[in-house]
């Protein structure tokens, strides 16, 4: 019996990596719009939030809040890119339902544990259904625009002077761990936002605040720039005033600053903006291996946590807007784009299902790993490839019909921009409670030891 069980785990395992990955020819349409159909279907299989007592805009466990933001982003870019509407019911509810009460992604369900660079993904999804024209929301919900410039907003009014000059936070509350840490991811996002706002509006309160935060970016280092490529790093902590820098280089951190920086481009004209693109696309290079993406800081040494395998996803939609507003980048990124696409679809291929997608693209067959990020770096690598195909972002004077307001989320908080408002007296609060809960504990301990 014993034999027989270890011999059908073994033929198993065998069909599992020969399985029959997604055919993908990028010279026909179909062939594209089959494939990403399957990995767009194994995408929503991790999706709960129509289940009986789940959350709506919620996926299954393990997949954080952020996360969710970061998916239906890319079901938006499933939708523009293939013209496929299966899902969109579905993600108008979910992007409305996680708004807040007030709308600007600040749900009372994340409020204790919520990031600047969390909000922010659901602000980056929500600014992206107001430049493909997504369906606009009943005129009595709050629009895409509006949406996205809450987010921008509220983050905007976090910016810290008081420490290292400037920088945003990576936590929103200061009982959360990495409230201490100011990370490229955050302000990384607040720049990528800005810029598109910008563009989008044209306003140019967004570009002054655009160049602030990259400007303060470069003063710490968390942006170097040698004059021929430049990288960006993970983050610094306020205790040693930034000084610092953990210098782990993330997909999604690279693709932010390149593609804001292309944003600020195609708006202003300004040539130092084109320059930068171009040294961010240059040294782009580390995140590949022969032309196909991969995560560098953890991919090959297998540690990419449940986060980090969802990074790709970014990258790919980040490139993709790239070569759409910056036409001297189409090259170099779609010969990037198109081969990741291809070795993204022959991973593709394990599962029950044989369409389950892996980590790694240059492995040859599924590598085993499977999950929520894996199906989206899979989809919107492939469906990125038609980024050359379709019109690119909409703003407002070409098409875009989302509305907003320059004041958005500021209206019921304009110091702070949270339910949870957190003074200097609530931090003393927050710190004189937690001193009694300590010594509540040793009280306790001595008295069972006694």
């Amino acid at each position: 019996m014993l034999f027989h069980k270890v011999l059908i785990s073994l033929l198993c395992t065998v069909w599992f990596r020969a399985g029959h990955a997604v055919e993908l020819d990028l010279n026909n349409l179909d062939s594209l719009r089959n494939a990403t159909s399957l990995v767009a279907y194994g995408l929503m299989d991790y999706y709960n939030g129509l289940q009986y007592g789940q959350t709506i805009g919620m996926f299954s466990n393990p997949y954080y809040w952020w996360e969710a933001g970061g998916a239906w982003g890319t079901m938006i870019d499933y939708w523009y890119y293939m013209q496929n509407d299966t899902y969109n019911d579905i993600i108008m509810q979910a992007l409305q339902y996680q708004t807040g009460v007030n709308n600007d992604y600040v749900p009372l369900n994340q409020s204790t544990t919520e990031g600047n660079d969390d909000q922010a993904f659901w602000g980056i999804a929500v600014m992206s259904a107001a430049e493909r024209n997504f369906t606009n929301p009943p005129a009595d919900r709050p629009q895409w625009l509006y949406l996205a410039q809450a987010v921008f907003n509220t983050m905007a009014l976090r910016w810290d002077d008081q420490t290292c000059n400037g920088g945003l936070r990576w936590q929103i509350f200061v009982w959360n761990s990495g409230y201490d840490y100011k990370n490229s991811v955050s302000n990384g996002a607040l720049f990528h936002i800005g810029a598109r706002l910008a563009r989008f509006t044209g306003n140019d309160s967004y570009v002054e605040w655009a160049e602030k935060v990259y400007d303060w970016m470069e003063s710490v280092n968390l942006i170097e720039d040698d004059g021929k490529g430049a990288f960006v790093y993970d983050g610094v902590n306020i205790g040693d005033n930034c000084t610092k820098v953990t210098n782990l280089q993330w997909t999604y951190n690279h693709g932010l600053i390149l593609s804001g920086c292309a944003y600020l481009y195609n708006y202003t004209g300004d040539a130092k903006w084109y320059n930068r693109t171009e040294r961010f696309l240059e040294y782009a290079y580390v995140f590949f291996n022969r032309t196909v993406m991969f995560e560098a800081a953890c991919q090959g040494v297998h540690t990419c946590t449940t986060d980090q395998r969802t990074f790709k996803a970014y990258f790919s939609r980040f490139l993709g807007m790239t070569a759409q507003l910056v036409p001297d980048t189409q090259h170099t990124i779609m010969t990037y784009m198109n081969a990741s696409a291809y070795g993204a679809a022959q991973s593709c291929s394990g599962g029950y299902d044989g369409h389950t997608c892996g980590i790694n693209w240059f492995y040859g067959g599924w590598d085993g790993y499977y999950g929520l990020g894996e199906q989206m770096c899979a989809l919107e690598v492939m469906i990125n490839t038609r980024a050359l195909h379709v019109p690119g972002p909409y703003n407002s004077t070409n098409g875009g019909s989302s509305t907003g307001d320059g004041a958005a989320g500021t209206e019921q908080h304009p110091t702070n921009l949270s339910p949870l408002n957190i003074t200097s007296g609530s931090r003393a609060g927050a710190g004189i409670i937690t001193a009694i809960i300590g010594i509540s504990i040793i009280a306790c301990g001595l008295w069972l030891i006694v």
